[in-house]
């Protein structure tokens, strides 16, 4: 029996096996018919899983341990995203010039990296120039409006490629491993639809499978969801390749979690949010 779910994207090399079990059929023979919404931004899409508008989608980890803190039971199933954000600086920018940043929307790991890197970089002092999403960082950083930027891939390899900025610092430098966008539902169809969430998994590691073996192809699928030339995505590719055994690194995650903490964005430690069984189950196939 065929199931029907909806699907809450983002856009980024983070996403790249969603994107891939879309579109090689791999969700379609696992006996889901999905159906992709592209979200704007990752702070929005915990309220629709909620509500029930969507069953899964591909956002930062910190994401769904901030919603759980809040009263919204999100659960981690898959890793996809890993060491995913990237500080760049300005054309001629020296890292000791920095006195703006633009970071996104609290919370998420490009805001995250971004909050430890301001201290191991000494921009303590800088202004932080918070903007309502990654897009938004970027484009405050193309217009000048920060020396350096917080963003993920394959944007900060454009902006490279372009001349545009260099990238200084990535996530990896701080917490190595650190899962970012990763594979999430809801407890209640963890809890109430196991057989669902296995055969997502599954479709999802297959995909990832399928990015290891066919990069250029995967390049070009991912193209069209992200909005820009597969070269910059195939390029990306090799600064950031997408894990879907990043949530398994809790010495990193609990590195994260302490910061969010040491920053008010959490109350205390959360418990339970990352359920691994269904993806060790997927990889004993």
């Amino acid at each position: 029996m065929t199931k029907k779910i909806r699907i809450s994207l983002l856009r980024g090399i983070c996403q790249l096996p969603a994107y891939v079990a879309y579109s090689k059929g791999f969700l379609a023979e696992a006996g889901i018919q999905a159906e992709i919404s592209i979200a704007p931004t990752a702070w929005m899409v915990p309220q629709n899983m909620a509500s029930g508008d969507i069953q899964f989608a591909v956002i930062p980890w910190t994401r769904v341990v901030s919603s759980c803190d809040a009263g919204i039971q999100l659960r981690v199933v898959c890793g996809s995203g890993i060491e995913e954000a990237a500080i760049v600086l300005q054309p001629g920018v020296e890292p000791e010039q920095v006195t703006k940043v633009a970071v996104p929307h609290e919370g998420g790991m490009k805001d995250l990296t971004a909050m430890s890197l301001v201290q191991i970089m000494g921009w303590q002092d800088a202004e932080l120039v918070r903007m309502p999403s990654g897009d938004g960082a970027i484009l405050a950083f193309l217009g000048e409006g920060g020396h350096a930027a917080s963003m993920i891939e394959p944007y900060a390899t454009i902006l490279e490629e372009r001349g545009l900025g260099r990238t200084i610092k990535r996530t990896g430098d701080v917490w190595p491993g650190a899962p970012g966008c990763s594979l999430s539902t809801t407890a209640k169809i963890v809890d109430e639809e196991p057989d669902l969430v296995g055969a997502m998994v599954a479709a999802y590691l297959r995909a990832a499978r399928f990015i290891e073996e066919h990069p250029e192809e995967s390049s070009e699928i991912a193209s069209k969801f992200i909005g820009v030339d597969a070269k910059y995505v195939f390029k990306a590719l090799q600064n950031n390749h997408p894990d879907v055994n990043a949530i398994k690194n809790t010495s990193a995650m609990d590195k994260v979690l302490d910061l969010m903490i040491e920053r008010k964005y959490l109350n205390g430690r959360p418990e339970g949010f990352a359920e691994t069984k269904f993806l060790s189950l997927a990889e004993s196939c």
